[in-house]
């Protein structure tokens, strides 16, 4: 019943906030729908809310480590969305250059990468260097590994790999979004949501 509530609270709100947002000279604008008789009716898009059943944590450690997930899932959530994007590009440049071209641009391309994100990615945590792995195969539906083979050759995704594993990390790491990742994907789609 909070639940519902809730929602009709937040929809009211959204509504009045939308209302005086667009104000214009005493009018409002909204986008309209005409029906097949003639017969106009306003529409509003509301944002997504995900309700989520409550979680009960049973110990102190458990919600600590729900909350350094959260912390995690924040802080590196932005860069994989950055690398999945980036191998979006990256793939549309690439069709139809030779080997050689293509060689050539991403030799350049890690170099821009590495120039922007290395100071960053250098401060994260294991952890979070852990949650990175796992949200790039989400992102991008394949592994760090796959990737780095795929892009950059196999010595050197062996080599990462080795020194991926001395840190306990591993770069084969799949995300399994309705098994051991259940919660991440939770606190994914709060956060994107803008609820958490």
């Amino acid at each position: 019943m909070k639940t519902i509530k809730f929602i009709i609270l937040t929809s009211i709100v959204l509504f009045l906030f939308g209302l005086n947002a667009q104000s214009q000279e005493g009018g409002v604008r909204l986008p309209a729908h005409v029906s097949a008789d003639g017969d106009t009716v306003p529409q509003i898009v509301l944002p997504m809310v995900y309700v989520f059943p409550t979680l009960n944590f049973s110990s102190k450690k458990q919600e600590q480590f729900y909350w350094k997930t959260v912390r995690d899932v924040k802080r590196t959530l932005p860069y994989a969305k950055a690398i999945g994007t980036t191998l979006l590009e990256i793939n549309t440049a690439m069709e139809g250059m030779s080997e050689k071209e293509r060689k050539a641009y991403m030799k350049s391309k890690e170099d821009d990468l590495i120039g922007k994100y290395e100071p960053e990615l250098k401060k994260l945590t294991l952890s979070q260097g852990k949650m990175l792995i796992r949200l790039v195969d989400r992102e991008c539906e394949k592994t760090s590994y796959e990737l780095i083979k795929e892009y950059r050759g196999g010595f050197r995704a062996f080599f990462w790999q080795g020194f991926a594993r001395l840190f306990g990390a591993n770069l084969k790491t799949n995300y399994e979004k309705n098994d051991k990742d259940k919660i991440v994907e939770r606190v994914i789609l709060l956060v994107e949501a803008g609820q958490l």
